[in-house]
């Protein structure tokens, strides 16, 4: 039994000052450095984890954006990634979840994976929609915010979700979709030999041209979600203390307050 295994990944912005585009509402990019986005690291980690547990097994990244994501598929590379896929085409730019995911799937389509795992999020989003809408696209089961694999074969794998007050045992038919959170693993440190392996390692690039698309769904015409506005909040000022002989008369004073304020 191998596996053919791929992983989502996406490159955020490493900052947490957020710059916005007055126009376009999207994300100033130049000048901010990028890294792979944190819950993917995981996801990276959980498949070449799984490589090296079933022999001929096959991790390939597969992200989508502009040509400078491929220093971030390099870095997946240096962690033991064995191939990398970017989708790169003007026709993608602007896609909300759904277009996202609809472009991801069909690049699926041509890498025929045994398993799909993605990160359950991306901070530059906190969605946590792209994993299932890959899944919707391709028919696909899916489980997300795995935290355990604990068997897999090439028919079927049983995996631990996580859940507020604990955890839930699925087994899932193969193909599948995985969304995986932060505590199913702990991502290794690239090696020496695996920066010399992303080095020489080429990141295999595919345009809408590769890929059998709608191009009513593609970028930001297929995408049934825009942004209208986008802004920071203001900053709250301070707080006020409400002084009172007893709670009786604390809360006649806030009541008092608020219909000054004409908020009840």
């Amino acid at each position: 039994m191998a596996l053919n295994i791929v992983v989502c990944m996406k490159q955020v912005p490493d900052t947490t000052e957020v710059r916005i585009n007055p126009e376009t509402n999207t994300l100033i990019r130049d000048g901010v450095d990028s890294i792979i986005n944190p819950f993917d690291t995981y996801a990276i980690e959980e498949a070449v984890r799984l490589c090296e547990r079933v022999e001929g097994s096959k991790t390939t990244i597969l992200s989508m954006g502009p040509p400078q994501v491929e220093s971030s598929l390099k870095d997946a590379l240096s962690v033991g990634a064995d191939e990398v896929v970017l989708l790169s085409d003007r026709e993608f730019a602007g896609a909300d979840t759904w277009a996202t995911s609809y472009t991801l799937a069909a690049a699926m389509k041509k890498l025929k994976p045994d398993l799909i795992i993605t990160g359950k999020q991306a901070i530059d989003g906190d969605t946590a929609q792209v994993g299932p809408g890959i899944a919707v696209h391709l028919d696909m089961p899916q489980v997300c915010y795995v935290s355990k694999i604990r068997e897999i074969n090439d028919e079927v794998a049983i995996v631990e979700r996580l859940l507020e007050d604990g955890h839930e045992v699925v087994e899932v038919k193969l193909p599948a979709v995985l969304t995986v959170v932060k505590e199913i693993n702990e991502p290794r440190l690239p090696s020496l030999k695996g920066k010399m392996k992303a080095k020489k390692t080429a990141v295999t690039v595919w345009t809408n041209d590769d890929l059998d698309t709608d191009p009513e769904c593609l970028g930001l015409t297929g995408s049934p979600t825009q942004v209208s506005k986008i802004f920071s909040p203001p900053k709250r000022g301070g707080g006020e203390m409400i002084d009172g002989e007893n709670a009786q008369e604390k809360a006649e004073t806030v009541v008092a307050k608020l219909k000054e304020l004409q908020v009840i």
